[in-house]
């Protein structure tokens, strides 16, 4: 099966030290979103934190012998599963960065750990519990969930 996916946009930033993991970084940077989502982007505001996916574009091709991996802060081997490498069967990355200022397709955010260039594939809203979920409503009557479009 193949899974096609294109970038919705790219990583910029001067930065030349990125951090390995977004919980570590206050480097900030830019998202260049391609202008045709640009209505997908209108409700992204500063103090937002949103969930970037992202494709790890610089990596070596996983091979079997990256199944299990040293991990660099832990300096222990670590399945590929259990840790944060670049190096994956689907080199897929994640961050939780902090919007600082949303203008057109560009978004200003800080915490990247990614470098010049990263592909974007995705962009979500943080959702830390059901209350923060935008489609989220409950019946007060009854309890039930809805849980429908916006």
């Amino acid at each position: 099966m193949t899974i096609p996916m294109k970038p919705i946009g790219f990583v910029r930033t001067d930065a030349v030290q990125i951090p390995r993991h977004w919980t570590l970084s206050q480097i900030e940077g830019l998202l260049v979103v391609d202008k045709k989502y640009l209505e997908g982007l209108k409700d992204i505001k500063s103090g937002h934190r949103i969930v970037v996916i992202f494709h790890f574009h610089e990596s070596p091709p996983f091979t079997r012998e990256h199944l299990v991996q040293e991990s660099s802060h832990r300096r222990q081997k670590l399945g590929v599963f259990s840790i944060c490498s670049p190096i994956r069967p689907n080199p897929l990355g994640m961050s939780v960065l902090e919007v600082l200022e949303s203008s057109e397709n560009v978004i200003r955010v800080k915490g990247l750990d990614m470098i010049d260039g990263t592909p974007i594939l995705d962009i979500k809203p943080l959702v830390e519990d059901k209350h923060s979920c935008s489609n989220y409503q409950e019946n007060r009557c009854t309890g039930e969930l809805f849980h429908g479009m916006d």
